[in-house]
């Protein structure tokens, strides 16, 4: 029996994931779960940001329970690997089962979070679950930085238990998360035309594990934006090769995979600049061999097809140093949870833009005192550069309540169903649940998942077991009202 429902949960999240949800492009989803909640007969309301809540009744015998939200967020992070063609604009995900685990073709799976949509809804069409009234509340551009949380109408929900499927871990039940803020540095640049007769090409960095920036931040993974930075550093001293353009990174809250940089020389310097590009990516191999086992480091020569104009050469020094002096890693562990990141800073995108180097870097902490010294470090980098840094998206802590009634009651369920104790954590990656609870005083919340690996990346994968595991759980919990 928990096999079919299972299979009938993925099922649902391949027909989510045939619906292109980058984030910001979320509506076609939005109109898929608005038919049906018409096709089931169930109340719906949506906001300006795109926020949409489904009103689910309860099941014969408990009316006059207490509604409990269901949540989780429509978008999802768009990664691929340099060798896909995939189109995220259109193209559906196409979901592949290996065993026990489903993953994608060389792309993000999706996963995080289209799973808790999927459960949701199938949940609400499983009559042998007996649930309390129910709003299921499914946000929009979670992963540019909670923005549908940040601007939720607080008005669309009544309920004031909340069960947060964004989790990654079977068996733990998250209570508390980091803050974080977003800065957005900007250098103005100068150019001047390309010498004629020069050659050129791309130095390219790629290959990299890459990662969610909160859940593996502590790892010893490469920045792709930082290696790039650095082999650009040595091909600077090298005379007359010049700067182009540069790019690398593709979302706030993964760890860059990849990143290259156009560049520009007279045809006799060709072989110092291939001689240079070979002798870092030697030292990048030694320092990262046992980690990233699939790093690459080359230069693709291009002729015909050079831009006409190159930085000048104190402002391509300018952009170079600014992006080898911002801060990225573990800045400081937790003093009150053992092994949790308490403070970290994430390189994650870099873009020559027409005049402007734009930078984003993103700063998580679950001590809004250290988010903020994180962050007045990056502007204080960037403003000795000569670039401006605004500050944006920031979202607070979510405090752990150890006490609270609705863990109590997790950990009841979970311990009758399983014969064991749940572990209880604290993360540093980012959640919803602080944003709510901030706009809802009172709300109780709890974070729950199924077993998720390498989120934020093409080597996502979710297990399958799992998901049956976490949504006979889900199922056990509304009964228990």
């Amino acid at each position: 029996m928990m096999e079919k429902v299972t299979n009938t949960i993925i099922e649902t999240f391949e027909a989510i994931s045939a619906i292109p949800r980058c984030s910001k492009n979320e509506a076609k989803l939005a109109a898929w779960l608005m038919d049906w909640a018409r096709e089931h007969g169930y109340p719906f309301r949506s906001d300006e940001a795109g926020n949409l809540v489904i009103q689910v009744p309860a099941s014969p015998g408990m009316d006059g329970k207490p509604t409990v939200i269901l949540q989780g967020h429509m978008d999802m992070v768009c990664e691929k690997t340099p060798q896909s063609a995939h189109d995220f604009e259109c193209d559906p995900i196409r979901v592949l089962r290996d065993g026990d685990w489903i993953h994608a073709a060389g792309t993000t799976l999706g996963a995080d979070n289209g799973i808790a949509l999927a459960m949701a809804l199938v949940l609400v069409e499983d009559d042998a679950v007996r649930h309390p009234p129910l709003e299921l509340l499914f946000t929009v551009d979670e992963e540019s930085g909670l923005i549908g949380a940040h601007k939720l109408d607080a008005s669309l929900i009544t309920g004031r238990i909340l069960i947060n499927i964004d989790s990654e871990d079977e068996g733990v039940f998250t209570i508390g998360c980091a803050g974080g803020e977003e800065t957005l540095i900007r250098l103005p640049l100068a150019y001047e035309d390309r010498p004629d007769g020069w050659d050129g090409g791309r130095v390219v960095v790629g290959g990299l594990r890459g990662g969610h920036s909160g859940v593996d931040i502590h790892k010893p993974r490469a920045n792709a934006n930082r290696l790039l930075g650095r082999l650009l550093r040595r091909l600077q001293e090298t005379p007359d090769v010049r700067l182009v353009s540069l790019a690398g990174g593709s979302a706030h809250n993964a760890i860059p995979r990849d990143a290259s940089a156009w560049v520009a020389f007279p045809p006799a310097q060709a072989a110092a600049v291939r001689d240079a590009v070979k002798v870092f990516k030697q030292h990048f191999l030694e320092e990262h061999a046992d980690i990233e086992p699939n790093l690459c480091v080359h230069f693709e020569a291009v002729k015909d097809t050079l831009p006409k104009r190159v930085l000048r050469p104190e402002s391509a020094l300018q952009a170079v140093r600014l992006l080898n002096a911002l801060p990225h890693g573990v800045h400081g562990m937790s003093t009150r949870v053992a092994g949790l990141v308490e403070t970290s800073c994430n390189l994650a995108i870099v873009r020559i833009k027409e005049d402007a180097l734009d930078i984003i870097s993103s700063q998580r902490s679950s001590a809004m005192s250290r988010l903020d010294e994180m962050t007045e470090r990056v502007t204080a980098v960037a403003a000795l550069a000569g670039a401006s840094a605004t500050r944006m998206n920031h979202h607070p802590a979510w405090a752990p309540d150890m006490q609270a009634a609705l863990l109590k009651r997790c950990r009841e369920v979970y311990g009758a169903l399983y014969d064991k104790e749940p572990v209880v954590e604290v993360i540093h990656a980012g959640l919803e649940c602080g944003l709510i609870g901030d706009k809802v005083p009172g709300m109780e919340m709890i974070s729950i998942g199924p077993n998720l690996r390498h989120p934020h990346s093409p080597d996502e994968k979710l297990n399958v077991p799992s998901v049956g595991r976490v949504y006979q759980f889900l199922a056990a919990l509304l009964a228990s009202f």
